[in-house]
């Protein structure tokens, strides 16, 4: 039997049946319960915790325990259940071994396709009788959201833990060790109202005050490891009317956290050194939103995630992220966690699009990681696993 004896068929229909089911973020239910059952009848300890309460959703994260049958440390393989709009009637459509939307949705690679590979990586281990440690799946809610489902996970204890996340694109083999903190921003600028025509010279015109503010900012691609965006304005009532009121809304992010700061500063003395030239009043407020991680070429986490992409015959590459994942929570909680590609591409459009080969190979590595959990350092892998019984 080949060790990574993945069913391409059994996976492609996986995918295919998880994206047909809608899951915008908040709006998780039917997926939650799809999920809860096929865990259910992998082995599985399932349960469902009240993130679904906490954050106003219809569903929380769903969790499942397979018990280990050796020891090792515990593994959570994560991804997330929710996609972004547009996201309903969602079709998935194989052309020459592509699978994309149908152009009217978002495909939903991001994240089904993190899903049905665990799902499947799961199934070879049990037909296969391969011992294992204890695994903790976790699909979690509202990732799309500002990673509200994993924000609110309990994982308890954490103690000899290592996290895996599917949800990142890029070549299959990258192995994401690093990724920014995030900070949003929302600034207010008051002005005067006055009427545009008759006595613009006694108004304060508050889009031109947060027109001169972004100009000041540095924006976009700020160094390697630091971005900046302005993704929102909204203000003013009519065009007879000298507005009196702007609001802006932007995000930073960066991998370090003094560069965060820095750049924060920035924007911050922009917006309050326009406002002042004009007269007008400015209120600014920074929140943030999650932390960044970044591991070292020995953590335990990407060690073994490099070993386990050895074994399936490609060089691990180590990479960085420009964006957040549950991974960023996950170590946050203590736990030392990579973000692997799973090869989708073109994600939040609807020309997103995954290759059922990359998914294969996702799944082969996620099964040569369960397997590497066990083995001593050194170890060459090999077919001969004890059965658990």
């Amino acid at each position: 039997m080949e060790i990574f004896a993945v069913d391409t068929k059994r996976l492609l229909d996986t995918f295919t049946e998880l994206v047909a089911i809608d899951s915008l973020s908040g709006h998780e239910r039917a997926m939650a319960d799809r999920l809860k059952v096929k865990l259910g009848d992998l082995g599985c300890l399932v349960r469902e915790d009240n993130t679904g309460k906490v954050i106003g959703g219809s569903a929380g994260n769903v969790i499942g325990v397979l018990r280990g049958n050796v020891a090792g440390p515990t593994l959570i393989l994560c991804a997330h259940m929710d996609t972004v709009t547009p996201g309903e009637g969602k079709q998935a459509v194989l052309t020459n071994g592509e699978i994309r939307s149908n152009g009217r949705s978002v495909l939903g690679a991001d994240d089904a396709a993190g899903i049905a590979i665990i799902l499947e990586a799961l199934r070879v281990v049990k037909e296969s009788k391969y011992s294992h440690p204890s695994i903790k799946v976790i699909f979690t809610v509202a990732e799309e959201m500002g990673l509200q489902g994993a924000k609110n996970i309990d994982l308890g204890l954490v103690d000899n833990t290592l996290g895996f996340v599917l949800d990142a694109g890029g070549p299959v083999g990258t192995i994401y060790v690093s990724a920014p903190f995030h900070r949003k921003f929302i600034a207010r600028i008051r002005g005067k109202a006055a009427h545009a025509g008759e006595e613009p010279e006694k108004g304060i015109n508050a889009i031109q005050v947060a027109a001169d503010a972004i100009v000041r900012m540095r924006l976009g691609r700020i160094d390697t490891e630091t971005t900046a965006n302005v993704g929102l304005i909204q203000g003013g009532t009519a065009t007879n009317v000298v507005p009196a009121e702007v609001e802006i809304k932007g995000e930073i992010r960066s991998l370090k956290k003094e560069k965060l700061l820095k750049q924060s500063v920035q924007i911050e003395e922009s917006v309050r050194s326009a406002a002042l030239d004009y007269g007008a009043h400015a209120e600014i407020e920074m929140v943030d939103n999650y932390d960044g991680f970044s591991l070292k070429e020995n953590n335990p986490a990407v060690v073994l995630a490099a070993k386990a992409v050895k074994a399936v015959g490609l060089t691990p590459v180590l990479a960085s992220s420009g964006g957040g994942s549950d991974a960023n929570i996950l170590n946050a909680k203590g736990v030392p966690t990579v973000n692997l590609s799973i090869g989708m591409e073109a994600v939040h459009t609807t020309d997103e699009h995954i290759k059922v080969a990359d998914m294969v190979l996702a799944a082969k590595i996620l099964i040569a990681l369960i397997q590497e959990a066990i083995v001593s350092p050194g170890h060459t892998l090999t077919n001969n696993f004890p059965d658990p019984s």
